[in-house]
């Protein structure tokens, strides 16, 4: 499950509580979250296009390789080009499920306790995405999930009940008791 949004939408937040809540049913699941992955697998890349692609690229075959595991993958990453999510919809198949969590610029600043939307605007961050940089919202995803208008338990609710009527038991390994 790709979670996809602006920076401050919501991704992590929904990905950690729909990981939680999975390993709490005794489901595998495994979060993949795209800035602890900036700082560490994919520390040598920067913000140019084709560093951009490989990161999506990067991010795509670990989460390609946890689910042929048995395991949900779940994604926070912003992804921010249609280009990339469509290549992951390509090489992955049925793996990939696409989650435009989906905010507001305006709420996302206003919830960026990180500084980084300011930070944008005063120019000291270039190509930041939503303010320097464009981001292309999904045409079709899978689910779309409207955080500036849920809480984070009514988001959650829509994950799980995808993930319910999406996945098989048979295709996502239960934890051992």
């Amino acid at each position: 499950m790709w979670l996809t949004g602006l920076s401050g939408a919501g991704k992590s937040t929904l990905a950690l509580a729909l990981e939680r809540e999975l390993l709490h049913r005794d489901w595998r699941a495994v979060l993949l979250d795209g800035d602890t992955l900036r700082r560490t697998l994919n520390a040598d890349l920067g913000f140019s296009e084709a560093e951009r692609a490989e990161n999506v690229r990067r991010i795509g075959a670990m989460a390609q390789h946890v689910a042929e595991s048995g395991m949900i993958a779940i994604v926070a990453c912003i992804a921010p080009r249609r280009g990339h999510r469509a290549r992951l919809r390509k090489e992955l198949g049925e793996l990939y499920h696409e989650v435009y969590v989906k905010a507001s610029l305006a709420v996302c600043e206003q919830r960026d306790v990180k500084g980084l939307y300011a930070k944008a605007r005063r120019g000291e961050i270039a190509g930041f995405t939503g303010v320097s940089d464009l981001y292309e919202p999904p045409e079709a995803p899978a689910l779309e999930i409207g955080t500036d208008v849920l809480t984070p338990a009514e988001g959650l609710g829509l994950l799980l009940a995808y993930v319910e009527r999406t996945f098989r038991l048979s295709d996502v390994r239960r934890l051992a008791s």
